[in-house]
Order: structure tokens, then sequence, then C-alpha cells
């Protein structure tokens, strides 16, 4: 018989068997409550949504080497081909969509939770590691061991369906058991470093610090919102201006104001909201590009409409009928009084590559922006295979309010990069993504190649579009993503903007087998210098980045 008398040893005895009978109790209530919950969610599927298109149904778009991928804790890796240079001491680390669980209902590829693959580089080995970001909702879906958070790309295709499961998700919400102010957003987009903190960044939610270990892990610090300075999401390319360390950036949204502009110091502290109130429809603007003196945002034919919903259509939509515009505001402006808009038709911008400033005969202000245009946007999400872009330069005279423009190559590419510490100066060579020419229907694009251009006006290029100076394809049947440009030796201010090397991931779809390619920049077939076999397989991603072991150390 159990002693029942009060006593400090009984009392927490006490308590410790009344807790568990509630813990118990509320378990059973929530286990309920989920398989409730649960089965209306299937009920969604089986008699609400929609035939599936291929570009969101699960069982197509992430299959073969797009198909997610388990963690891997830090591997040791060969070295196949050649000898890893000294002088990449760091870590290059690439993110991108990999749902943990996958739903049966609509799933885009670009509504995946973010995983990185990274692999540390020190004195010729490799360390390869890959890590899913930590954020809220992977944290809740991982405890409950399942899909909860609806898509926001795909879910937001048809109205009915999409009340149905924002319904359900509120009613998880209401009954305690999600927590929607830490975010429902994945981080799986791009990588930035600034304020000397690293960031895992999706415009759907707050970027999220993580840090690599020095036996090459990739943990997740959590959500930073900057002493509360950003309340909401933030683009996933911030432009990082490479002698004041300042980092540029701003959000888009559905309503008023449709885009906000903002900076961060060198410390990483967040300066105040620049409503741009001169926008007068949403654009789903992705990228933007930074000179000495101006932001430059583009006001692109994609946009997000609420309204769409009602219509029957996806939230996400294409107006044909609008005529993209280029802004150019000041970089520390207070506002949007003074910033210049200048039309620029059927010029759409998803990722940029440069911009730098100039002046005209009379002394005035000129602008120069080089990035890649996609010439059919209607096809973003569903049928990227369609998807055809040409490398453009758009010079603007802010004086007249003249433009002009320059196409630099017809050839599909995108991805673009550069060597970093040119950006918002004028820059010499690009590297981009060479697309396959025969992609498979309505998956994300792969790519077969990187292609380096001179993006000058060099008289050496007596084609039209044709300033390609070297390219490297993988071979049959192997396909690669974004590459990245590593400087040799960053701290040389004398060394050549291509002193260095172009780095990627390449996936063999007969073998099975990723690589991590170092390929020399100078080189004008871009020379594969050293392959390193990776111990699993890299799934297609999307942006990277090289961090060396010095910004590392300051992590």
């Amino acid at each position: 018989m159990i002693d029942m008398k009060w006593s400090p040893e009984n009392s927490k005895r006490m308590l410790t068997n009344l807790d568990v009978a509630i813990i118990l109790n509320v378990s059973s209530e929530l286990s309920l409550l989920d398989k409730v919950l649960n089965t209306l969610d299937k009920a969604i599927i089986n008699f609400l949504d929609p035939p599936l298109h291929k570009s969101i149904d699960p069982s197509y778009i992430l299959s073969d080497n797009f198909a997610p991928v388990d963690e891997l804790s830090p591997t040791e890796c060969e070295i196949v081909h050649g000898i890893i240079p000294l002088c990449l001491d760091g870590v290059y680390i690439r993110i991108g969509p990999n749902p943990q669980f996958v739903p049966n209902g609509p799933h885009h590829y670009l509504d995946g939770d973010g995983m990185v693959h990274s692999i540390r580089l020190t004195q010729g080995r490799a360390i390869f590691c890959s890590r899913y970001i930590k954020t809220n909702k992977y944290l809740f879906e991982h405890q409950a061991k399942s899909h909860i958070v609806p898509n926001v790309i795909s879910g937001m295709q048809c109205l009915g369906p999409f009340v149905a499961r924002v319904a359900l998700f509120a009613a998880r919400v209401a009954l305690g058991h999600y927590d929607i102010g830490k975010g429902i957003g994945v981080a799986n987009t791009n990588l930035a470093l600034f304020g000397g903190s690293l960031y895992a960044l999706c415009e759907s939610d707050l970027p999220y610090a993580i840090q690599v270990k020095d036996n090459g892990d990739v943990i997740t610090l959590g959500q930073h919102d900057f002493n509360g300075r950003l309340s909401l999401n933030m683009t996933a390319h911030p432009k990082i201006d490479p002698v004041t360390k300042e980092a540029f950036a701003f959000r888009y949204w559905s309503t008023r104001p449709y885009m906000t502009y903002f900076y961060f110091d060198a410390n990483g502290n967040k300066q105040p909201d620049v409503p741009i109130l001169s926008m007068k429809k949403p654009s789903l603007t992705h990228d933007l590009a930074i000179t000495q003196k101006y932001a430059i945002i583009c006001d692109i034919q994609l946009g997000a409409d609420p309204m769409n919903l009602l219509h029957g259509h996806g939230l996400v939509n294409v107006d044909k009928t609008k005529v993209p515009r280029i802004g150019v505001i000041g970089r520390y402006a207070t506002d949007d009084s003074n910033m210049k808009w200048f039309e620029v038709p059927e010029f759409n911008v998803f990722h940029v590559v440069n911009a730098w400033d100039e002046t005209d005969e009379d002394g005035n202000d000129v602008v120069v922006l080089v990035a890649p245009n996609i010439l059919s946007m209607e096809h973003f999400f569903e049928q990227v295979d369609l998807i055809q872009t040409s490398m453009e330069k758009v010079t603007i005279h802010l004086g007249t309010g003249v433009v002009s423009r320059q196409t630099l190559s017809i050839d599909n590419i995108e991805f673009p990069v550069m060597n970093p510490a040119y950006v918002a100066k004028k820059n010499k060579y690009v590297y981009a993504a060479i697309s396959e020419k025969m992609p498979i229907k309505s998956r994300m694009m792969r790519t077969i190649g990187v292609v380096k251009l001179d993006v000058t006006e060099s008289e050496e290029y007596k084609e039209p579009y044709q300033h390609t100076v070297a390219n490297r394809m993988y071979g049959d049947n192997c396909f690669g993503g974004e590459p990245f440009f590593v400087a040799r030796d960053p701290d040389d201010s004398n060394s050549k903007e291509d002193d260095g090397y172009v780095v990627s991931y390449v996936h063999d779809e007969t073998t099975g087998e990723s690589r991590f390619l170092v390929m020399d920049a100078q080189s004008p077939c871009l020379e594969v210098v050293a392959a390193v076999k990776l111990p699993q397989r890299v799934p297609y991603g999307l942006h990277g980045i090289f961090v060396t072991k010095n910004d590392l150390n300051e992590i």
C-alpha cells in the first residue's frame, strides 16, 4: 500500500503521477483529434482535389534525381580525378527542396523542405554532409511524422481544396497543435552570408541562421528576425556589397504595399522599411541588383493576386498585358519619392547577374544591368521545360530616360553567377548553367553544362549574340545545377577577375553517382582539375555559396 501521508517526497510523487495521468489523457485526445483531421485531409484529396497536373503531381515531379534523400552525417569523400587546389579552404553549400514527407495531394517542386548539401574542403580533403534546415514547419511535421502544413505554391491552384486545407490547418492552430507565430515556411532557396551570420533563405519565411561545424556538419541555429525589425518575409537573393559589407534586400506581398525595400548595415542591423508605393500591382520579383549609388528592382509580369482564386485560377498568374519595368532607387533612400521607373517591354527577370554605374557625355548617371530574360514567362510554374531565356544587357540613361538593350547570348542559360568581389561594379565575366536541349515535360530544369560569357563590348566577338568564351558539357546523361565561382585568392585585389575555379554538383543518371566538380575558370574548356565522388546522391537543387575558412571562423 502506498503511503499517502504528506511529505516533500510524497508530494513530488503524487504530482508526478497526476502529471502522467493528464499527459496520457491529453495525448489520447490529441491522437483522436489527429485521426479526425487526417481523415478529413484524405477526404479533401479523394473528393475535392481536381486531377493533378504533372507539375504538381508528387509521384511524377519527385521521381528520379528530383526525389528527396535522407540526411547524411559528415562523411569523407573519395577524390576520383585530379587534386583539389589547396586554396579551396572552406565549404561549398548548395540548398534545394527536399520534402521529408510527401503529401498525396498537390505538391510543387518548390514546396519542399530545405536541405543543404555541403562539402568541407581543407588541405585537399573533402567531407560531405546533407542536413535539413530545421524550420518550425520541419520540426512540427517531424514530430507528427506526417505532412501537415498546407503547401503554398501547389495548394493555391484551386480555391475549394485550398480553403478546405487552410480550415483544417487553422483548426490545428486553434487547438494549440501548431504555433503559427514561429512560421509556416520552408528555407529551401538560397544561402547568404552577411552581418557575421550565414542564412538559409526562402521568400515564404524569415531567414534561418545556420552554422558549419569544424567536422563539416551543418546545424540550424534558428529563425532570425533581427531583433524584431524583420517581421515578415524577405527575398532569397539579398545583394551584399563586398566593400561596405552591407546587404540590400526587399520583400514582396500580394497586397499593398506590394514591395518593401530595406538594407542591413555591415553588422547585420536591419534598417527601416521603405514601402515602394509606386508599384501598382503585385509582382513576384525574385532578385535585385545594386550599384554604388542605386538599388535596381524589376517589376515583372509574374504576380500573385488572391482574387485569381475566386475566378478558378491559381494564385500565381502571368499578366501579359503588363509592361515590365525597371525601378531605380537610391541605395539609402528613406522613401520612394525619387524612385524612377523605366518600361522595358517583355523583360522578365528572375535572376540578376550584376549592375554598375556609368556616366554619359553630359555627366548624367547611367545604370547598366546584366540579367537573363525569361522569354516565355507563362510557362514558369506549369511547364518549366518550355522556358527559354536570353542573356541581356540593359543600359538606362537616368537623365534622358532612354533605355537600350543588347542581347549577349541566345543560348538557353540560367542560374548566372560571377566573381562576388565584383558585385555593384563593372564586371567582365559571367558563368551560367546551360539548360538541357530535350527537357522532360513539366519538371524543374536540368542543366547539361556551364558556360562562361564575356559581357563587355569586346571587338573580339563579331557574331551577334555570341559572347561565349568557354564552356564545359557534363557528358551523356549527366546533369548539374547552378555553378559557383570561387576566387583563387579573394584577398588579392590585384588578381584577375577570372582567376579562380567554377564548382558544381553533377549527377550521372546512368550510374546513379553524384560528383563535386572543380573547374579552372580561366581554361578555354573550363578544364576539370578535380572530381570528388560523393557518398550519396545529390538531388538537383537551387542556389549555393562558398564560405572561406576565415569567414567560417567568424560565424
